[in-house]
């Protein structure tokens, strides 16, 4: 059961290394962790940025967390990205990885957070379809807190050449 003082975060996840076990995986551990509430279908999707590598699978997640924003992406994002081996590329943030975890709209809030600092909404989800399409199918009428759209009409602006829903 979900805390009343919980907050609905939504996720963006990617993988082009071993990418249907490493989402899976991902989901599973996010579930120990907090209350995963819904979760996509998978998109495979071509690279973005270094376009000489495996297409990734990319998926979005619905789940309620107490955490703040910095201390849940820390203890839990962070976490499970470590535990399934992501490694960072300091030359190439768009290099393979088996694992991407980004908080892409955290309720209704817009904030920034940690030392990079990270934005929330996610500025990718009205840049990259492989964003924003997934997280529409889960919440098509959630409207964007910084452009007023629905989810549904921000991801139907994108191209989505080459995107292929593959199930959930």
């Amino acid at each position: 059961m979900t805390s009343p003082s919980a907050t609905v975060v939504y996720l963006s996840l990617g993988s082009n290394i071993d990418p249907a076990r490493n989402l899976a995986q991902a989901v599973t551990l996010l579930a120990a962790r907090c209350d995963v509430l819904a979760v996509s279908s998978v998109y495979r999707t071509p690279p973005q940025g270094d376009t000489e590598q495996a297409d990734f699978l990319n998926q979005a997640v619905k789940l309620a967390t107490t955490l703040e924003p910095y201390p849940f992406k820390t203890a839990v994002l962070d976490a499970i990205e470590r535990e399934l081996k992501r490694v960072r590329d300091p030359h190439n943030q768009n290099a393979p990885r088996t694992i991407d975890l980004d908080i892409a709209l955290w309720g209704d809030a817009v904030l920034t957070y940690g030392p990079k600092p990270w934005r929330v909404p996610d500025p990718d989800i009205a840049r990259f379809a492989h964003v924003a399409v997934p997280l529409a199918e889960l919440a098509p009428d959630y409207v964007h807190p910084e452009r007023g759209v629905t989810l549904a009409a921000l991801a139907a602006t994108l191209d989505t050449t080459g995107i292929e829903r593959l199930g959930g």
